[in-house]
């Protein structure tokens, strides 16, 4: 794996990495849930330095961990409430241990009642489905309270970030050995609050690789530069195939972060009629009309955006494309004939509704960068099951049309056909406005025209997009005044940082 990607391990992949460091390695497994119980108590001192704290443990090695983080505590002479959800006999293995060095209660959700902190420890890696009983009756009580959570939240699935029935919503979580992609990926990021890994002692080289991992900003040390000798053709040619009435606004947007994000040359291409609006905006972009039928993109104006490849680069179909039935043919022509990277956003996307399998006769890679709406047409389901299922959706789209595919949101999902996941770090509310999808689609489109390996342009115009819309919060004084044009504009600076 590459050094601009933190390993994610699922469950099944970070049993195998506990069992290999006990069984293989010989490090006791009492020693590893000491030390987790002893982040976790770290964690919780920061989260409140002071007040009552009150543990509530489930009987597996989660609880363990809980137990063993209300001794530590408790000897650092807070006041601690240790709950218990089973009965003290009903624990094995090394919470069984543990359990015996630590005085217990049987859970009260009373118990909680003016707690500073509560410790969720019922719940861990290891769980899926939907919660129920005694662990739901405890989780329902947590709601309100401030919630340190032990390895994950109960009730996410550590996995793929699914929250099916009641779960807890944590201010951070101290995550152990590695974060697991549940606490990455939504709806479990939006449960996971901050994310702290806590270094447990499982010894380096650990077999197996995993499939998920989180986009680190050492990504953006891949994008090429401009040097002496060169050109502006050479710094990739974007075409933008998009515009329609009223629909200026968008390749406007995507043509400007294009030559922001270090493109040397961008051509936007436009209905006749709607070419003079771009014209007057695009100084430093050429515009190119096409023909139209009343305002919109025909299928015959295919042959020209084409023919501006020849010498390379890539092409963005879609933003304010429209849906007329000569647009969507439009863009499904440039899709199957092009033989470089094509880009498709909004409109291209829904022209492609249902119709996958169209996208596998693309003569070139593909990127797609749809949110969950769009990537629910592409699958003919309702954006609500992509938004419970984010991670297995990406991988089913990226499977069904080879190609790479860019889930956006907070936690964007970068997928690859084979199944592996890049997710981003996400953290810039800014991005929550008008045109900042069209940004995106300009920012990987100039660096797929650099002639990037797909997955890693998606993933570094992913990073760098989420980093200039932090830095256009910071001159703005908070996400809340920020627009698609600010982003743009802290595009160079990212870049140059």
């Amino acid at each position: 794996m590459t050094d601009w990607l933190v390993p994610l391990p699922d469950a099944e992949a970070m049993r195998a990495t506990d069992r290999w460091a006990i069984e293989e390695r010989g490090v006791p497994s009492l020693d590893l849930m000491e030390r987790a119980g002893a982040g976790l108590a770290t964690l919780v001192s920061e989260v409140a330095p002071e007040g009552r704290v009150v543990t509530v443990c489930g009987k597996g090695n989660n609880g363990g961990d809980g137990l063993v983080a209300a001794r530590l505590l408790r000897e650092r002479w807070r006041d601690v409430r240790c709950l218990l959800l089973a009965e003290r006999d009903e624990l094995r293995g090394d919470a069984a241990a543990n359990v015996e060095r630590v005085e217990t209660e049987p859970f009260s959700a009373v118990a909680l009642e003016g707690a500073a902190v509560v410790v969720d420890a019922i719940l861990g890696t290891g769980f899926e489905g939907t919660v129920r009983g005694a662990a739901a009756d405890a989780i329902a009580a947590m709601e309100g309270h401030t919630v340190v959570a032990a390895d994950v939240p109960s009730g996410v699935n550590a996995s793929t970030g699914e929250v099916e029935g009641p779960a807890v919503t944590a201010r951070a979580t101290a995550t152990f050995a590695a974060a697991k992609p549940g606490l990455w990926v939504n709806p479990g990021k939006e449960h996971a609050g901050e994310v702290r890994v806590i270094e447990i002692g499982i010894p380096e080289g650990a077999p197996g690789e995993p499939d998920v991992a989180l986009i680190d900003d050492a990504v953006l040390a891949e994008i090429p530069r401009r040097r002496g000798n060169t050109t502006k053709f050479s710094s990739g040619h974007v075409v933008i195939a998009g515009g329609s009435r009223g629909m200026t606004g968008a390749p406007v947007l995507a043509a400007t972060a294009a030559m922001r994000a270090g493109a040397g040359y961008v051509t936007c291409c436009a209905p006749q009629s709607q070419q003079p609006i771009l014209a007057t905006h695009l100084l430093e972009v050429m515009t190119r009309a096409l023909p139209e039928d009343d305002g919109a993109h025909v299928v015959a104006g295919a042959d020209d955006v084409l023919g501006m490849t020849e010498r390379g680069g890539a092409v963005i179909v879609g933003p304010g494309l429209g849906r007329t039935d000569g647009a969507q043919e439009f863009a499904r022509t440039i899709v199957r004939r092009s033989t470089v990277p094509v880009l498709l956003d909004a409109d291209g996307l829904n022209a492609h509704a249902e119709r996958l399998g169209v996208l596998r006769e693309a003569g070139g890679p593909v990127v797609l960068t749809p949110h969950e709406g769009e990537l629910g047409r592409l699958l003919g389901c309702p954006s609500e099951e992509v938004k419970a299922h984010r991670l297995a959706c990406a991988r089913r789209v990226a499977a069904d049309a080879d190609a790479i595919v860019v889930l956006k949101g907070d936690d964007t999902l970068v997928a690859r056909p084979d199944g592996f996941v890049a997710v981003s770090p996400g953290g810039s509310p800014a991005l929550a406005t008008a045109g900042t999808g069209d940004v995106l689609s300009g920012v990987i489109g100039a660096l797929l025209a650099k002639e990037m390996d797909p997955f890693t342009a998606a993933c570094a115009g992913v990073r760098l997009h989420a980093l200039a819309g932090s830095r256009a919060a910071e001159r703005w004084h908070g996400p809340d005044g920020v627009v698609a044009g600010d982003v743009v504009a802290s595009l160079p600076i990212v870049l140059g940082g």
